[in-house]
């Protein structure tokens, strides 16, 4: 059973993952070389950039971002919220882990690993920065590469899409108090106009647009939206690509003075993606779910909405804070480390399905199709 999961994945992850996903953690390297050398050579640039604001919201970010997000958004139909019930212990577990573990859990990390174990490696001053980027990275689940995990993983397409939707709506309204708790226990000081002018910029206002930009394009049925997203990706890629070199713009003197940074925050994000998709898979074989439920339950649960972390980092702390350095790293690190984590969760699928109760994927692919006749 277990090879049957893996011929079946390796063409799956040559068709859906698209060759700048792949290749991620190449371009972020690109992005910090780019943005170390031009941040050396024309500083006042990036600190015009950076004076662009409303509230401590960096306009520019707001920009490249709403560029990063909505297409990403587009791809999610809040319609489907009315099939939560269809794998309700899939998505209780996957709403327990994104919620109740995964905050809590890279807090309890971050302040382990960065405010001691590696303290006396890491610059004194910036320590609360790096924990409160940690803590931002892990407080909103992942939104749109979650499609593509899935799809390696032979994960139910109508399951991933419903558990994007509900996370995005409870995200409206646990974002900032969920941050706001865990920086609060940091001794972080919070500045709770900045946060929720970050919930309004990089969540309710991009998701509104998006969903009604939605609904428009699917009045000329699903092909014109599936071609104004393949038109828009690009431009997508690239507002990620500037808003890395505009950080590491500022970053770079830090990067070139100690780039062992860049490792220690790498190590409790390392610890956390595998700590919780094991946890989340793990529940799921316990509670029964079939194993294309527990693959996009688990892989939602490690990923990251790194773009909403990055921008809140600039937005709270600034361009040149720790807290935005940390968030990038876990761009850099994202792409090795969920692809290890669907080649774990495809090479177990014989172990998994032994357990007593758990029924195998071929009911899942059934019920996908009976769900989408009636839809």
């Amino acid at each position: 059973m277990s090879a049957q999961g893996n011929t079946t994945a390796k063409p799956v992850a040559v068709a859906e993952m698209g060759f700048f996903e792949r290749y991620l953690s190449v371009w972020v390297a690109l992005c910090i070389v780019a943005g170390v050398t031009l941040g050396h050579w024309w500083p006042r640039l990036f600190h015009a950039a950076a004076a662009l604001e409303i509230a401590r919201v960096n306009i520019l970010v707001a920009a490249l971002v709403w560029i990063m997000i909505i297409p990403m958004l587009l791809n999610v139909d809040l319609c489907a919220l009315g099939g939560v019930a269809r794998h309700w212990r899939g998505m209780g577990v996957t709403l327990f882990v994104n919620w109740a573990v995964k905050p809590f859990s890279m807090a309890l990390l971050a302040w382990l690993f960065i405010g001691h174990w590696f303290r006396p490696w890491l610059p004194e001053a910036q320590i609360d920065s790096y924990i409160a980027g940690l803590i931002l990275l892990a407080a909103a689940p992942c939104t749109a590469m979650v499609f593509v995990w899935s799809r390696l993983s032979a994960g139910e397409p109508n399951f991933t899409l419903t558990q994007v939707a509900l996370n995005d709506t409870i995200m409206v309204f646990a974002f900032a108090p969920v941050v706001a708790l865990l920086l609060g226990l940091s001794a972080i000081t919070v500045p709770w106009d900045t946060l929720w002018l970050s919930v309004v910029f990089y969540i309710i206002v991009p998701l509104a647009a998006a969903q009604l930009w939605r609904a428009l394009l699917l009045r000329g049925g699903n092909a014109r939206l599936q071609r104004t997203l393949a038109y828009l990706h690009p431009g997508s890629l690239v507002a990620l690509l500037a808003t890395l070199v505009l950080l590491f713009g500022f970053q770079g003197v830090q990067i070139l003075d100690q780039p062992l940074v860049i490792v220690l925050l790498a190590i409790p994000i390392i610890v956390q993606v595998f700590f919780n998709s094991g946890l989340a898979y793990v529940l799921n074989r316990v509670v029964g779910s079939p194993h294309c439920i527990a693959g996009p339950s688990a892989l939602i649960g490690a990923s990251n909405f790194f773009e909403l972390a990055v921008a809140t980092a600039i937005a709270l702390f600034g361009f040149d804070s720790g807290a935005a350095l940390a968030t990038v790293v876990g761009v850099l690190v994202e792409v090795p480390l969920m692809l290890a984590a669907v080649a774990a969760v495809n090479r177990s699928r014989g172990w998994y399905e032994r357990r007593d109760g758990v029924p195998t994927s071929g009911g899942c692919a059934a019920a996908s199709t009976q769900a989408r006749r009636s839809d």
